[in-house]
């Protein structure tokens, strides 16, 4: 157990140390702020007395220091002038505890003790910590080395990191990376996913809320936010949180401060922020889903994640740690791959990215893995078996050719093309009738539209000849006096084409257009004139 005692006034640094030496412990001074901080940074201490008021450096710049330098030792601040806002103060700034002068020597026992005790709770828990989520990006491509330089780089600081990237490509765990190496390791980690909680919930769940502030609020609720405090909150899908929750988050991120849900009183809280997105936040921003100023807060450093197709080198690797990971976690044979299926694994897409490839990785290990182990000692996976876990078919996300109007090979596009403008058309002289029945005179001028084209005499007198209907004097009277060409030939051709795939059938026609079948004769008759 290492002790520094930090003061100006040589008396009771000498009178502590001795006192401490005579407990056992090993004891160094340092008459002034400075001197004791450029000790620190070449010694490991684990406990370290620091007095208040001193010439040059205070204890209060020490403090700062110490955070800065990520010192885990516990900082026991000692005054003679101190009063219960320095001490308040002090403990914020992450001191451990605050004694008063003269110091009890009681008092000092005790306090080491409970520094012993949390210095030890801190070291277990961050191997604890670093075995759940500080793992390290597993790779050697170019696009991996750059993110982990950059995490080495950001890290150490508070700035804001926005972590960008597809499902699926690791984004929570650059989020644990960064936090596991800064110096707030040993403070809180809290993950949000903000697209999991529901919107009128989303509030309390950050800010937390009072009891009674509404139903079912049966008690005080600290949120997210204040359970961070000190340490790092990741803000995973933050493009799926609601405007009114953006602007309160912006206040958060600009003076730390947030109000309970239900309070009206004012809290501070001192978290680093960490967000992650799989869209395109300046399109949220155009679109007037994400605050821009909120972006521009959250962006301060940007990581972009690269799905698992930009680097092939990696995809072996990965798939080589997550059957040895499953083959330890349940005691099975390790799988490994033939030279042709590692080729086959490597130019597979992986549009679920580093998830997928987990996912087909644990599935082999866990239905070959058994199978194989009776045959040989080594579980080794062909190409032929690598392929019946890997999809045959996938959406082709290339760019494809557009067809021209007038093309065959892609009669779909067409037929839609069709379909809408047939549905306009039905719109339009829909509209056309109920203005003429309310007596409003239509505006003259020139008509939208074009001559008209002749239908087929033989497929229209085969239309007429079947299921014919009595023509309703309301219907005779309602004509277009000048279709339009494009509407009315396109109609013609989707009438036609609905006709002939039913066998002339009128009403499974007028089902599948969505019309009546009075309509539909209508339609035929006008078309044809």
């Amino acid at each position: 157990m290492k002790i520094l005692i930090i003061d100006d006034e040589r008396s009771i640094r000498n009178s502590l140390k001795e006192i401490l030496a005579d407990e056992g412990y090993e004891v160094d001074v340092a008459e002034n702020g400075l001197q004791g901080v450029e000790m620190v940074d070449k010694e490991k201490y684990n406990i370290i007395f620091c007095d208040i008021k001193m010439p040059g450096m205070d204890g209060m710049e020490v403090l700062d220091r110490f955070h800065a330098m990520g010192v885990d030792a516990a900082v026991v601040m000692i005054s003679g002038h101190g009063d219960i806002d320095t001490a308040v103060e002090c403990i914020k700034k992450g001191a451990f505890d605050f004694i008063q002068k003269p110091l009890d020597l009681n008092r000092i026992l005790i306090t080491i003790k409970n520094a012993t005790e949390k210095v030890s709770l801190v070291k277990e828990t961050r191997i604890l910590k670093k075995k759940v989520y500080g793992q390290e990006m597993i790779g050697e491509s170019e696009p991996i080395r750059h993110i982990k330089d950059m995490i080495e780089k950001v890290a150490p600081t508070d700035a804001r990191v926005l972590i960008i990237g597809s499902n699926g490509t690791g984004k929570e765990l650059v989020a644990r990376n960064l936090h596991q190496k800064s110096n707030r390791s040993a403070m809180p980690y809290v993950e949000v996913n903000c697209a999991a909680i529901p919107s009128e919930l989303i509030e309390s769940e950050l800010f937390g809320h009072e009891k009674g502030s509404f139903t079912g609020a049966n008690e005080m609720r600290r949120g997210y936010f204040e359970e961070a405090d000190g340490g790092t909150i990741f803000l995973d899908e933050i493009a799926e949180l609601p405007l009114a929750s953006q602007a309160k988050l912006l206040r958060v991120l600009q003076s730390g401060e947030f109000i309970r849900v239900g309070s009206s009183k004012v809290l501070k809280t001192d978290v680093r922020v960490v967000a992650a997105t799989n869209v395109n936040l300046m399109h949220a921003v155009s679109k007037g889903k994400f605050r821009e100023d909120l972006y521009y807060r959250l962006n301060a450093v940007s990581i972009s994640m690269p799905a698992l197709r930009e680097r092939p080198a990696d995809i072996n690797t990965l798939f080589r740690k997550f059957a040895s990971d499953f083959s330890a976690k349940y005691g099975v044979c390790k799988v490994s791959l033939t030279e042709d299926a590692a080729i086959l694994l490597r130019k597979y897409r992986w549009p679920g990215n580093i998830r997928q490839l987990k996912n087909v990785a644990e599935t082999i290990s866990a239905l070959e893995s058994v199978r194989l182990s009776g045959m040989s000692d080594k579980c080794v996976i062909d190409v032929d078996t690598l392929a019946r876990y890997i999809p045959k078919e996938e959406p082709n996300l290339l760019p494809a050719k557009v067809s021209s109007w007038g093309d065959s090979e892609n009669p779909g596009e067409r037929e839609a093309v069709i379909r809408m403008l047939f549905q306009l058309k039905q719109d339009v002289d829909y509209l056309k009738e109920v203005i003429a029945k309310a007596g409003i005179a239509l505006p003259s001028g020139p008509a939208i539209a074009p001559p008209e084209i002749p239908v087929n005499a033989d497929v229209q007198q085969d239309w007429t000849s079947r299921n014919d209907v009595d023509e309703d004097p309301e219907e005779q009277e309602y004509q277009t006096e000048t279709p339009d060409l494009s509407l009315k030939s396109a109609n013609m051709e989707l009438i036609e084409k609905v006709l002939r795939k039913h066998g002339g059938n009128r009403k499974a026609a007028a089902a599948e257009l969505g019309i009546s079948e009075r309509t539909l004769y209508r339609k035929i008759k006008n078309l044809n004139k």
